[in-house]
């Protein structure tokens, strides 16, 4: 009985190590207004409204989906945190995609690519590559769906159906963590793990930006967009500290 209660401590203390392993601060933006996302670009007939330190993103008349792209590039591994608050919970589908470019290499935005328009196959079956997770699903064709989604573009590849994201009908306040060290891709929205998968392909995506998508239905508001680099020799430090529990 000791055994295990000790055993449960050192998973617990571990985890909240491991929730520590950012390391420099690489993007910092609230979101709080039109001068705060100039930089971004928009694809699609999305728009912004700004209100008490939120973005909310929206398409008039529920015309078309769109995606809204940070211009940053981020690297291999690394750990971003935002803040969603679901304004419409009717009907709506919300994405992050990630380390997205060209699927030779070009820069996202490169003009050797052709021209995109919001429209999900040119994301997912066009000429870049990215991965992306759906962590609130409740699509007018399909909904309350009750789980998300990790996919490999651009082949559309389901890689893994984890747990419901954010919840159908919720409209509290959620904090999402998108991690990615190397293979490895994580998700949680607020302390929920609903993504956790490595993926094993001989090609596997590395560097890229991060955008956010909706679909056309959707009405959601962000704030507080933060992404750490990954503090590799501190997780190493971690596992050791686990590995040394187990043999205790």
């Amino acid at each position: 009985m000791f055994t295990k209660v000790l055993f449960t401590l050192i998973l617990a203390q571990y985890a909240l190590d491991c929730a520590g392993d950012k390391g420099s601060l690489l993007y910092s933006n609230s979101l709080a207004s039109a001068k705060d996302v100039s930089a971004w670009t928009m694809e699609g007939p999305g728009e912004l409204l700004f209100k008490n330190g939120w973005m909310t993103m929206f398409s008039p008349d529920q015309q078309m989906h769109h995606v809204f792209w940070c211009p940053e590039e981020f690297p291999n591994s690394f750990i971003a945190e935002w803040q969603v608050q679901n304004l419409h919970t009717k009907a709506g589908l919300a994405i992050v995609f990630f380390a997205a470019k060209g699927i030779n290499g070009e820069a996202l935005f490169s003009p050797q690519l052709k021209p995109r328009d919001g429209t999900f196959k040119q994301y997912v079956q066009g000429d870049i590559r990215s991965y992306h997770i759906s962590y609130y699903a409740n699509a007018a064709h399909n909904k309350d769906r009750g789980y998300a989604n990790l996919r490999k573009n651009n082949t559309f590849t389901l890689l893994q159906t984890g747990k419901e994201g954010i919840p159908t009908l919720s409209t509290a306040i959620h904090r999402l963590r998108l991690q990615k060290t190397d293979r490895r891709i994580q998700m949680w929205v607020d302390d929920k793990s609903i993504i956790d998968f490595t993926d094993q392909d001989e090609q596997y995506w590395t560097t890229g930006k991060i955008g956010l998508r909706q679909m056309k239905w959707s009405q959601l508001r962000y704030r507080n967009f933060k992404v750490w680099a990954f503090n590799e020799t501190k997780n190493a430090t971690n596992v050791n500290k686990l590995n040394e529990a187990i043999e205790f």
